[in-house]
This record gives structure tokens, C-alpha cells and sequence, in this order.
């Protein structure tokens, strides 16, 4: 899995960085509900998926990362 992880490693670190802004709130306890679901994720296997569907067929894009957030 580790192996697999190195490749999108730069694209993970960006989608994770993405999906927090995406779902910040200004309703504090909304913020801390989404804060607590984020950090339970699990292995994000979906959003991997999507990476390397991208990376073998070109680029990951824009359109890659909203793709990984909706899955």
C-alpha cells in the first residue's frame, strides 16, 4: 500500500488540503463536526482510485480532485 501511496503522495497531500478548505464552516459546532469526520477517513482508497485512473490516462486536474471529493 505504501508503494502505491508514493506515487500520489504530492495529489493526496493537495486533495487533503482541498477537501479541508471545502468543508470548513463558520458554524462552530458544524466546524468541529466535519473536523471529526475528516480526521476518521480511513485509508481514502476511493480518492486513490481516481489519482491513479488520472495519472495512467495524462494529468490529474482540476476536474481529478473534484472527482476524488465526490466519491
Amino acid at each position: 500500500m505504501k508503494e502505491i501511496t508514493k506515487i500520489i503522495a504530492e495529489e493526496l497531500k493537495v486533495f487533503e488540503s482541498k477537501f479541508s478548505n471545502a468543508v470548513k464552516s463558520n458554524t462552530s459546532m458544524l466546524d468541529t463536526i466535519m473536523k471529526y469526520i475528516i480526521k476518521r477517513k480511513g485509508k481514502q482508497l476511493r480518492p486513490m482510485f481516481v489519482f491513479l485512473s488520472a495519472k495512467l490516462h495524462g494529468t490529474v486536474n482540476e476536474s481529478t480532485y473534484r472527482a476524488a471529493a465526490l466519491v
